[in-house]
């Protein structure tokens, strides 16, 4: 487990700062937002320091979306939830406020006014499709 000693969410994984935790295990952290969109609105937090999905080590990639699966089943049961947004913020531009990947888990219900994940962005592409699948195809 690495840790910043700047960072909010390695001080609330060290339990310097107070949280309002819904789960926790060896691997991942469970907090409300304390700006909640929606009723439940969880963020997952992996206790491993780390910026972005990218950076963090795949060791810890498997633990953390277990917890977000254990933590989306309890909010959409416990709630009554008609589905559910999970999405990660990830960089400045895409508005990711503190340098500690965190998976937002939002319970959603019907008539609740938000969108679906596409329209979070609208900057379609100007080349065609297959130049772009031409430089990320694996």
């Amino acid at each position: 487990m690495t840790s910043q000693k700047d960072c909010l969410f390695c001080r609330i994984r060290d339990k310097e700062l107070t949280a309002k935790i819904v789960y926790e295990d060896d691997h991942a952290l469970g907090i409300l937002d304390i700006q909640p969109r929606a009723p439940g609105h969880t963020m997952v937090i992996p206790k491993y320091h780390s910026a972005t999905l990218v950076d963090l080590p795949d060791s810890e990639i498997q633990p953390l979306f277990s917890a977000v699966k254990k933590i989306a089943e309890r909010l959409k049961n416990e709630l009554k939830a008609d589905g559910l947004t999970i999405g990660i913020n990830h960089g400045k531009v895409s508005g990711q406020m503190v340098d500690h990947l965190h998976i937002h888990v939002f319970p959603r219900f019907q008539g609740d006014q938000g969108g679906a994940v596409q329209g979070v962005v609208n900057n379609p592409p100007k080349e065609p499709v297959d130049s772009i699948l031409k430089k990320i195809a694996f």
